[in-house]
């Protein structure tokens, strides 16, 4: 498949803009820029157009997807029964980071709900991604533009890596600003639960909604409510060792006695003077580090390292950064 290129990092082209919109309302795949990360869209009313994501993500089919929608009206026209605090949640923190799991009114393609009555829908917060679904006049299904597995892409570059040739267009809308992908919110009963971390945190939601729970079960639900819950995600190409800050020279050490190639991916600044050829400061404030951290983890290949090792980030129990280097970790020590 030829990918087409669309360049949109200074200025929205309306004859692009129109290009692309064309693609999607005939059943093509494109990536495009969120705020988030890249997602990689398909009219989501459309079966065959969804089982193209499937198809070249390599995606699992019982792994829900999340539809992004223009305005809070059309997210609307996608759910049904919705809680009384959904509206003030919508209000505040839409468009913006948060996808809200209602019920389903049976719009969108049995695919992008995996067989629930739930559907996730998000109204994003950057001006590529709402000129297109404006333009198109539709919802689009669009999950991470990456190969099911691999790091979400923050970059045009990332989506070239793992999906050219496999999807319809790419559109570069230059760096993502918050760089992990958008809280989920199961918003079906009486108060909000976060399945999802992310950007927005229980504690901002409980202000508005009066509270807000979090999912926290061992293991993972049979029939996930929402992206993440089940499978393996943000993974790097090497075996991630997640270890805390007292036993990350002993690591380093174990794995340099095996003759290990060693990439160090670190927070503390005593290990910046580690003499390693691959190694990287994950940054600096919770900011930084979302934003860096798929890049980060994508600048370790099988070419260079046989190990990422990444001292475990001094945040808060359940963030979503430490969420998503736990689930893309090998082994936690």
């Amino acid at each position: 498949m030829d990918t087409k290129l669309f360049q949109m990092k200074e200025t929205i082209d309306e004859s692009e803009l129109k290009a692309v919109a064309k693609m999607l309302q005939a059943g093509e795949t494109v990536a495009f820029p969120t705020e988030t990360v890249y997602g990689l869209g398909a009219n989501a009313t459309d079966e065959a157009a969804v089982q193209k994501i499937f198809q070249a993500k390599g995606r699992p089919s019982d792994n829900p997807l999340i539809v992004h929608v223009a305005s809070k009206e059309d997210l609307y026209a996608l759910t049904t029964d919705l809680p009384a605090y959904v509206d003030a949640l919508i209000d505040h923190f839409s468009p913006g980071p948060i996808t809200y799991v209602l019920a389903d009114a049976g719009k969108v393609a049995p695919t992008v709900t995996a067989g629930l009555s739930t559907v996730g829908v998000r109204i994003p917060n950057h001006p590529v991604a709402l000129a297109i679904l404006q333009a198109t006049k539709l919802p689009l299904a669009a999950p991470s533009a990456n190969r099911s597995g691999r790091p979400s892409p923050t970059e045009a570059a990332h989506v070239a890596t793992d999906l050219m040739g496999k999807i319809g267009a790419l559109v570069d809308g230059g760096t993502t600003d918050v760089g992990i992908e958008s809280t989920v919110l199961d918003c079906t009963g009486e108060f909000p639960l976060i399945l999802r971390p992310g950007a927005i945190t229980a504690d901002d939601i409980a202000r508005i909604a009066g509270a807000c729970h979090t999912y926290e079960i061992e293991g993972e639900a049979d029939k996930p409510k929402s992206p993440g819950m089940k499978y393996v995600h943000y993974a790097p190409e090497v075996p991630l060792i997640l270890v805390g800050r007292e036993r990350l020279s002993e690591t380093i050490a174990h794995y340099q006695e095996k003759a290990q190639r060693i990439g160090l991916l670190y927070e503390s600044e005593a290990f910046a003077r580690v003499d390693l050829a691959k190694k990287r400061h994950i940054g600096q404030g919770e900011g930084e580090i979302a934003q860096a951290l798929y890049r980060h983890l994508r600048a370790f290949s099988k070419a260079d390292v046989d190990v990422l090792i990444c001292e475990y980030p001094s945040l808060a129990k359940g963030h979503a950064i430490l969420d998503r280097l736990e689930r893309a970790a090998t082994e936690i020590i």
